[in-house]
């Protein structure tokens, strides 16, 4: 061995070395990267046939080790390679160990004749495997190529040296052999750091969403593609080492400093809130940000997941709008009027300041779907709806909280103003609903009822202010339609008296605390019983005697109304059918509320009753009074003449009180009129009642209507309306109202001489 290659020996095992140590170290550090044990191996294992080669060992040995760890070597080297590739398999590893085999081998087999060349077959043997990594590796990654340049240069250069191609007397060759092992060495470690970072790089890349590393300053220290794809930057080299506010300028610098805060107080991590991206282009770009701390070299860095959350905003915004918005109108819904009228409430408390609610009620609604459909009605209500926005500003909240029901919030109204300025709002509401609405073919006009309820003084919360004016309307739309009326506590005490009534009519009706009461309806002249009135009582298990005037008016503001009077409709027939024997040419009248006539399946049930207990048509009478004809004028009017032409009788009661009355018995067909006890209780004392109900009778012969005269309470009435010509009475002169077998016996002392002297 020359003086040259002793130099050259201990630096080359230190290269080695310190090879393997750091190849390990990296290994240990990142177990996944399996290139770097091998190679750290291949360096060992290298650096062992280096010292078996310079005597180190014991002449028996240095033979054996040196062909052991050649071997060894030389598979970890293959090996190493093929991992780095990600191409290591089966087939490579018999590669590697074939290759590995064959040069130990031939080491071992020309040991006698190659002992002075022992160093040289090595050299040529790490040469060509140096060669081979450069070709595996060539064509990669920049860093990879420059590796690649290094393994070629050093395999080229161990082959010349080991075939003595380099001349003995050059020295030089030395630091050059020194230069090219380290620079290999550098280049391998650079190598395995730069698949860590690719890989690192590549994993965040993947990501189909945001991800950047920022310090407190805000510089972005990591980013992805997807994060400049976000910003609308090309290039990700154009975000590392900027502030982020520089692409987003609507962020503060103490919003990215309040992120560092949290990390020293919060518990757990990532905490995640939602932001606003800004992009190059202008757009705006909703995103959740996932933060967790970083801690690198001693340094805190915030760790940052950016999400688009754009469809997802767009699936939230649709499902928060269905919560809070009506599909038909675009206005509030009731969850959502009760959000903004709790919040509204909120503030007018805090400032002193009052609101006001308006609720709107359409009067017959229903009649538009039924006669035009429930299109029509969709379209009427978005007409109404945009009308009443017109009436509004822009602080007023407006919601539809029923099918046909609106409320109008007037928030944070000075003090002591909040009726005047309802008031005034409810006038411009109802001048704008007066007009017709367009709804092509057809042009409707409706009338609405509004009542109002004002905080603080009607309630404090949004529900009790509703309710309240809920109650209002309904006492407008009781008194006159198309007006507007405000809450009083009075109003209040009946809803509750109303919904106790309400509730317990309802069970009265399946527990059988019904029955019916008849008043009986005399001939004028001899007293005979013509006719009875079927009257409903109520003797509740729970609110004892119920009147009529108390109850009746609760039923007609329901659907309960309907029930009762089928109910009556049925008892009363069943009762005419058990009184035939003693009274065969009787005829019962029962009461009939507009809900009644225009309930669809009315006739069929009137024709039912008739037919089930066997009676003649016109032994039946349904007594109806102005309120009903003036509820519906057209389908009322239709359903009384297929009354009439069933053969059942039909009368108007309280005729005289209502303002119209004598032109509905120019559009409607009566078979009786009823003078209303008003009429006849002053009759003989005041002259000019009593020339009222003789003009009334006189009409009424002149029409071919039979008269009945309510309320006879003496026996001068009686006397006075049998010379003007009425034809029946019924009061409590004639009799009170009384029970079915009560009737009988009244019946049977009616025919007994003398009973007409009593009517007299």
């Amino acid at each position: 061995m020359s003086v040259s290659q002793h130099i050259l020996v201990p630096y080359s095992l230190g290269i080695d070395l310190l090879s393997c140590s750091v190849l390990f170290f990296l290994w240990l550090r990142h177990r996944d990267e399996k290139h770097a044990l091998y190679w750290a191996i291949g360096q060992c294992c290298m650096a062992a046939v280096t010292s078996a080669l310079s005597q180190v060992l014991p002449a028996a040995l240095q033979q054996v080790a040196a062909a052991l760890f050649l071997t060894l070597s030389v598979v970890a080297f293959w090996a190493g390679t093929e991992a780095f590739l990600g191409q290591l398999n089966h087939v490579q590893w018999r590669r590697a160990v074939l290759c590995g085999v064959l040069g130990g081998a031939l080491m071992w087999l020309a040991r006698e004749v190659w002992d002075d060349w022992r160093a040289h077959f090595t050299a040529v043997t790490y040469g060509v495997t140096f060669l081979w990594i450069g070709y595996r590796l060539a064509g990669k990654t920049r860093l990879t190529r420059v590796l690649a340049g290094i393994c070629l240069v050093r395999g080229a250069f161990n082959v010349a040296n080991g075939l003595m191609l380099v001349p003995a007397a050059y020295e030089g060759w030395i630091i050059f052999a020194l230069l090219v092992k380290g620079a290999s060495l550098l280049c391998l470690i650079a190598a395995v750091q730069d698949k860590i970072e690719r890989r690192y790089l590549s994993a965040i890349d993947s990501l189909s969403n945001g991800f950047v590393v920022l310090d407190r300053d805000g510089v972005i220290h990591t980013s992805n593609q997807g994060f400049a794809h976000m910003l609308g930057v090309a290039d990700i080299k154009q975000l590392i080492g900027t502030v982020v506010t520089r692409w987003q300028p609507d962020l503060a610098q103490s919003r990215l400093r309040a992120h560092f805060r949290r990390f020293a107080v919060a518990a757990t991590y990532p905490y995640v809130e939602t932001a606003v991206v800004r992009r190059a282009d202008g757009s705006a770009m909703p995103v959740e940000l996932i933060a967790s701390p970083h801690q690198e070299n001693g340094q805190l860095f915030c760790m940052m997941l950016v999400i688009d959350i754009t469809e997802r905003k767009k699936r939230d915004d649709a499902l928060y709008r269905a919560a809070h918005y009506d599909s038909t109108t675009g206005v509030y819904n009731r969850h959502g009027l009760s959000q903004q009228l709790r919040a509204c409430l909120r503030v007018a408390e805090r400032d002193a300041r009052q609101c006001a609610v308006l609720f709107i009620d359409i009067d017959k609604f229903q009649r538009v779907n039924d006669s035009f459909g429930h299109a029509v009605g969709d379209q009427l209500l978005n007409q109404l709806a945009q009308r009443l926005q017109h009436c509004l500003g822009q602080e007023h909240v407006l919601g539809r909280v029923g099918a046909d029901e609106f409320v109008v919030v007037l928030p944070s109204l000075p003090a002591d103003t909040a009726q005047e300025l309802a008031a005034a709002c409810g006038q411009r509401i109802l001048t704008a609903l007066s007009h017709s609405f367009d709804l092509a073919p057809h042009a409707i006009t409706i009338a609405v009822s509004i009542g109002v309820a004002c905080a603080p003084g009607d309630g404090g919360d949004g529900d009790t202010l509703v309710c309240n004016a809920d109650i209002a309307m309904h006492q407008v739309k009781k008194a006159s339609r198309s007006n507007l009326g405000f809450f009083s506590p009075a109003m209040n005490s009946y809803s509750r008296d109303a919904l106790v009534i309400d509730a317990a009519l309802r069970s009265a009706l399946t527990i059988n605390e019904l029955r019916l009461v008849y008043q009986p309806i005399v001939d004028a002249q001899n007293g005979r019983l013509e006719k009875v009135e079927a009257l409903l009582r109520w003797n509740s298990a729970t609110l004892g005697v119920v009147g009529p005037d108390r109850f009746i008016p609760v039923a007609e503001e329901s659907d309960l109304i309907i029930d009762l009077g089928t109910w009556v409709l049925n008892e009363a027939c069943r009762q005419l059918r058990a009184w035939q024997t003693c009274l065969p040419l009787l005829t019962i009248s029962i009461n009939v509320s507009a809900r009644q006539l225009l309930d669809a399946a009315f006739l069929d049930l009137v024709g039912q009753a008739l037919a089930v207990n066997q009676l003649l048509p016109h032994q039946l009478e349904l007594e109806i009074t102005e309120r009903v004809l003036i509820s519906e004028i057209g389908q009322v009017g239709a359903v009384l003449d297929r009354l009439r032409t069933l053969g059942v009788r039909i009368s108007l009661d309280d005729f005289g009180t209502g303002y119209s009355s004598l032109s509905y018995l120019t559009q409607f067909q009566m078979h009786t009129l009823k003078i209303d006890r008003s009429f006849v209780s002053r009759m003989v004392d005041s002259q000019r009642s009593k020339a009222l109900v003789e003009t009334i009778i006189a009409m009424g012969h002149s029409l071919g209507l039979k008269l009945v005269a309510e309320g006879v309470e003496n026996a001068e009435q009686a006397r006075t309306l049998a010379s003007m010509g009425c034809q029946y009475l019924q009061g409590y002169h004639i009799s009170p109202p009384v029970s079915s077998d009560d009737l009988v016996w009244l019946s049977l002392a009616a025919s007994a001489p003398g009973y007409d002297q009593v009517v007299e």
